[in-house]
């Protein structure tokens, strides 16, 4: 039933446009002054929160476990928790997007109405005290108004289709477990879930479509008994040769 590769990389886009916007973060430290002692830039890395708290876990196990692990907090963590079909946003089916094949003049390909789909990404800030937590969380929220809307092309032999994805903040959770001893680690865990919205694209068919290249309208005075001809206006573009790239 289902044949022929093609692989749009719609997915691993999503994840990287993800990503991209909380790559730039920073976690300032002031003295009693206000005067900046320290400024760090926050890790961000794809992996699940489980697998990290693991790996944080190993951190008390003694100083050759923590060079082993080599985590040092604050940093984050994102990964994809499910993907689901999105009805509502599901356009006729036999609607399609067409383009030239390069370096022909009479036929594209076309690619049929995008699959919508919504993935859910929760990102996760580590830090060890609750102002490091608290900075990383500020310079995120004001922008999810609780959406975001970023513009993607989604295909590189495509540049001028752009597609714009929404990106909504569904929730924040806080998770502060500790119950050790006052000198052990401890470890602040803030839980954003987001939504994202993207379209998933069927195979790029190339099956001779036809590109319209003579466009002729008749016209005609309409009497009582039958329509009398008046003119033909033909178009055809100039060169004849010419092809989608040329200007």
């Amino acid at each position: 039933m289902f044949g022929g590769h093609f692989y749009h990389k719609r997915i691993r886009t999503a994840v990287s446009v993800f990503g991209s916007l909380f790559n730039n973060l920073y976690v300032i430290r002031k003295n009693s002054s206000n005067e900046v002692i320290s400024q760090g830039k926050v890790p961000l890395s794809y992996g699940s929160r489980s697998d990290f708290l693991a790996r944080l876990d190993d951190m008390a196990n003694g100083e050759g476990a923590e060079r082993k692990v080599a985590i040092k907090l604050p940093r984050m963590s994102f990964d994809i928790t499910n993907m689901e079909y999105d009805n509502q946003r599901q356009l006729p089916k036999m609607n399609t997007i067409s383009k030239a094949i390069n370096n022909t003049v009479s036929s594209r390909q076309k690619l049929y109405a995008a699959t919508p789909y919504d993935i859910g990404f929760e990102l996760n800030i580590y830090a060890k005290n609750q102002d490091d937590a608290l900075q990383i969380v500020e310079q995120i929220l004001p922008y999810f108004t609780p959406q975001y809307t970023v513009t993607v092309k989604p295909f590189a032999d495509i540049p001028s289709l752009l597609e714009d994805v929404p990106i909504s903040l569904g929730s924040v959770v806080m998770q502060d477990n500790f119950e050790g001893a006052l000198g052990d680690r401890r470890t602040i865990v803030y839980s954003l879930d987001f939504d994202m919205k993207i379209l998933l694209h069927g195979p790029l068919s190339d099956d001779g479509q036809q590109i319209i290249r003579d466009v002729r309208t008749n016209y005609f005075l309409q009497n009582a008994d039958s329509d009398e001809y008046i003119h033909t206006i033909k178009v055809l573009p100039t060169p004849n040769g010419v092809t989608a790239d040329s200007d």
